[in-house]
């Protein structure tokens, strides 16, 4: 069963656990209830107010079933993260697999994971008529390791195709930047996820290496599913949504539960990002060779709307 994506957005709500739910309640006037969802059914919590309160209970609930609590700031990013530190029964054999890793083999599972993202990135500028042989050229320039940084080269082209060339990513600005923000935060909430069930450890990632951001290999492995938000974010912004609002915001979690095109037939989003990590933790087991990752860069219900259009 796919996990649903909570996201509490209203101030002045109280969140508690109540006989296997979580309970959303008004802090105000009569503390009405105002809705509860199975703790089962729940992928991830997204906080995404400043006037909430919450139990130690309900976190720990949500943590024993490998749901993460996301912390949003006023740019709608996720600045904290809280998950669960055991997610796996052979955890501690894949975490010694994943530092014995050889440099050689991380490199090559990034140059794969690279070329995958600027597949994808290809594939929807391709749906929205836009150029993308600029994008196309540079797959094959992909090596061991990205050494040329061609995924930098990549974005820079890819942006300006995308949303024109006044466009300029910038994480505190709002309009398009703050759509993407939230969409990338819910993508990395549900990739925290994939990692912990998979038996990984979220901070020893293959490229990127901040030494304080804890979400290393998480921000990894999402790299490839980013144009998925884009092309919703740029369905929006075609439809003349410039800005955050509460129906943007559930088209945008949306996104993750349609279907993409894998190797086993049309796959969830959510579930395609599971495979990824589930493979990651097998080939450092030495049980693969290669990276479960999609292949269509786009969601197949949305690129049939495009192509209709």
């Amino acid at each position: 069963m796919i996990g649903r994506i909570v996201e509490v957005a209203d101030d002045r709500r109280h969140l508690f656990v109540s006989r296997g739910f979580m309970v959303v309640q008004d802090t105000e006037g009569e503390r009405e209830e105002l809705g509860r969802i199975p703790l089962d059914d729940i992928a991830a919590v997204i906080a995404n107010a400043h006037g909430l309160s919450y139990t130690n209970n309900l976190l720990v609930a949500l943590l024993n079933r490998g749901a993460p609590f996301v912390l949003c700031g006023a740019n709608h990013n996720a600045i904290g993260m809280l998950w669960s530190i055991d997610g796996n029964h052979q955890q501690a054999k894949r975490f010694d697999a994943q530092i014995r890793a050889s440099k050689p083999a991380v490199k090559r599972l990034w140059a794969d994971i690279v070329r995958a993202k600027l597949q994808h990135q290809a594939a929807v500028l391709e749906a929205v008529g836009a150029p993308n042989v600029p994008l196309k050229a540079l797959i094959d320039k992909v090596r061991s390791g990205d050494p040329e940084n061609v995924e930098a080269q990549a974005a820079r082209r890819y942006w300006g195709l995308l949303f024109g060339e006044a466009f300029r990513r910038d994480q505190d600005s709002g309009g398009i930047n703050a759509m993407l923000n939230y969409g990338y935060t819910v993508l990395r909430a549900a990739t925290a996820r994939a990692v912990i069930a998979a038996g990984l450890h979220p901070t020893i990632g293959l490229h990127h290496s901040n030494e304080s951001n804890p979400m290393r290999l998480v921000d990894d492995l999402m790299e490839p599913f980013r144009p998925v938000v884009d092309l919703k974010v740029w369905c929006l912004h075609h439809k003349g949504e410039g800005e955050m609002t509460a129906t943007n915001k559930r088209t945008l979690v949306h996104s993750l539960y349609e279907d993409m095109q894998s190797d086993v037939g049309a796959t969830p989003v959510l579930v395609c990002i599971q495979k990824l990590a589930t493979s990651l933790a097998q080939v450092f087991m030495g049980d693969r060779n290669k990276l479960d990752l999609p292949l269509s860069g786009l969601p197949l219900a949305l690129a049939a709307s495009l192509n209709a259009d």
